[in-house]
């Protein structure tokens, strides 16, 4: 089953990009600048962050469900990302690196179920999750922070 991993919109966000620290502030942001190449997923590339770049730290709602699950957490965006990446069965760098909860949702937006897996595992995993017919879509959250990673659904 072919699968699509996809990164957030950047939309929302691109009027932030360029503000200052205390503009920033006033909408619940801030910035950051990757001071590694590892230690900042950023979740409309799906990459890594390279040592130096310009990040957005914001509150993000991945999960706009009208109920139980509704959802929201920080997340690293590159300040100037203007695409969101999508990448057909092929799990990114970012994600294969650490270790993911999957958690699975039904067309109505309840978790149908969810597992913890390394992300060398994602590939099978992802195929597993999406072969249940329950299933209409999957967050993939990085587990040690619980912030939300990117979307996967069918492709």
């Amino acid at each position: 089953m072919a699968y699509r991993i996809r990164g957030i919109d950047p939309s929302p966000f691109v009027s932030l990009y360029g503000l200052t620290e205390a503009e920033l502030h006033a909408r619940g942001a801030l910035r950051r600048v990757a001071t590694d190449d590892t230690g900042y997923p950023e979740r409309i590339e799906l990459r890594n962050a390279s040592k130096g770049d310009s990040l957005l730290l914001v509150n993000y709602t991945h999960q706009p469900a009208a109920g139980p699950y509704h959802a929201s957490h920080a997340v690293f965006l590159r300040e100037g990302a203007m695409e969101a990446v999508q990448v057909v069965d092929e799990v990114p760098e970012v994600l294969a690196c650490r270790m993911i909860s999957l958690r699975a949702f039904t067309k109505d937006d309840l978790i149908d179920h969810a597992v913890l897996v390394d992300g060398r595992q994602l590939d099978e995993a992802i195929r597993r999750m999406l072969g249940v017919q329950s299933v209409a879509y999957v967050h993939a959250h990085y587990a040690a922070y619980g912030c939300f990673a990117a979307y996967v659904d069918r492709h």
